[in-house]
């Protein structure tokens, strides 16, 4: 249900202020109450979650205008690689049908529940060690030590990634993740961005020549492994993009859920008295983390004809900022939106939180991503010392090196012997 907002065009939407960094939700809901659909910066930002669910869901909406921007400006500053254009065009994150719909057969039927959940052992054991090495540290930033290096570890082990390759897949990954933010990248970055590309990929070409001749029990030679019912399978450089794909979307998205979730816990010490006796209500705290904190907090389309959004024209080729982090605070859909309710239950799936996306595009690494959270939070919690922050909350810093993702600089706290 949405409800008829009074436009107030003094409401403005910009991104860019400290204050917005710090706490985007009171901006948001301003924008929810006077402009849920505003014309700026050339595009329409929408922060309904009504809105929201329906472009993402609706497929004429193209999310492939990241790579066209990425080309435009490459092409300008004379520095179009075929990497770059390579990766735009064979990733699942950019691509749309029937291109997407081909690629996501083949690799939905890797990605199961079944295959994520069977990687809780491993993520146990890289996330104990982590753990383990940071209590007897004393204090320490849990984001740098834990948080960040977790899913760039599990995703290695996942992959049976040799160490030639897992080496050097954190540094790679930061460069390629710029290009998911076009607009910040600087003249000159395409070209060492489009290096990286070539290089990522050609360590991994080799790495899935041997996983052809010699498949194993991990995710490259599942993936090679993957047909559909007419016999058609994923070509060497699809397997090295999609790869490359899961640590660019994958990693920093993993981390910021995590420092999110606990930064929740830890500001809530009823909260934390309540993990640390029952496990069991740790996935409903990652789950409403998800909902109250997205890492993602805005996607991008562009309308491949011209549409209607409640009742505003959206012309063809007009681009769509989707803020997921308003629309899971949508008074219209979640009571209490700005209360952490680890019990929160939604009526129906129309209901629920967009952290995650919707529709062709929803995200195809959310569940590792939250087993990830919810192995993190309960090592955590169910140590014999609660762990507690070292600094006023208020005092804590928002990285600035991205607009559409919201995530603690830092987060340093007090651990606990194991039990």
């Amino acid at each position: 249900m949405t409800t008829t907002a009074t436009p107030d065009e003094s409401v403005r939407f910009n991104p860019f202020t400290a204050e917005f960094r710090r706490n985007p939700y009171p901006a948001y809901a301003r924008l929810r109450e006077h402009r849920p659909i505003a014309r700026t910066m050339g595009m329409w930002v929408l922060t309904r979650h009504a809105d929201v669910r329906a472009v993402l869901g609706d497929r004429s909406f193209s999310s492939d205008v990241i790579p066209q921007m990425v080309t435009r400006a490459a092409a300008e500053a004379d520095h179009l690689t075929t990497g770059i254009e390579r990766l735009g065009a064979t990733s699942l994150v950019f691509t749309d049908d029937p291109a997407h719909a081909r690629l996501r057969g083949l690799v939905n039927t890797v990605f199961t529940r079944t295959t994520v959940e069977a990687l809780r052992p491993v993520v146990s054991h890289i996330a104990v060690e982590l753990v383990d090495r940071v209590a007897r540290a004393g204090v320490t930033d849990i984001i740098s030590r834990v948080a960040a290096p977790l899913p760039v570890r599990v995703l290695c082990a996942w992959m049976a990634l040799p160490s030639a390759v897992a080496d050097h897949v954190t540094a790679w990954t930061r460069d390629i993740r710029l290009l998911l933010e076009p607009g910040l990248l600087r003249r000159g970055e395409h070209e060492r961005i489009g290096d990286v590309i070539d290089t990522f990929t050609a360590a991994l070409a080799e790495m899935i020549a041997d996983r052809r001749r010699r498949p194993g029990d991990d995710l490259v030679s599942h993936l090679l492994a993957s047909r559909t019912g007419g016999g058609d399978t994923l070509t060497d450089e699809e397997t090295a993009h999609l790869l490359i794909m899961c640590f660019v979307a994958g990693v920093e998205t993993t981390t910021s859920l995590i420092g999110n979730a606990l930064l929740a816990i830890l500001t809530r010490p009823d909260l934390a008295d309540s993990l640390s006796c029952r496990a069991d209500l740790v996935p409903g705290t990652i789950r409403e983390t998800l909902r109250y904190d997205s890492p993602l907090q805005m996607t991008t389309r562009v309308a491949g004809r011209d549409s209607l959004v409640a009742d505003h024209a959206i012309a063809a080729g007009e681009q769509v900022l989707l803020c997921l982090g308003s629309a899971n605070r949508d008074p219209a859909v979640f009571s209490r939106p700005d209360d952490f309710d680890p019990s929160r239950r939604t009526a129906s799936r129309a209901e629920d939180h967009l952290a995650l996306g919707h529709g062709m595009h929803g995200c195809l690494g959310g569940a590792l991503a939250r087993l990830q959270a919810e192995v993190v939070v309960a090592e955590l919690v169910g140590r014999d010392g609660q762990p507690r922050m070292t600094c006023d909350p208020a005092d804590l810093e928002w990285q600035e090196s991205s607009l559409i993702l919201r995530a603690l600089k830092q987060l340093p706290i007090e651990l606990g012997a194991a039990s």
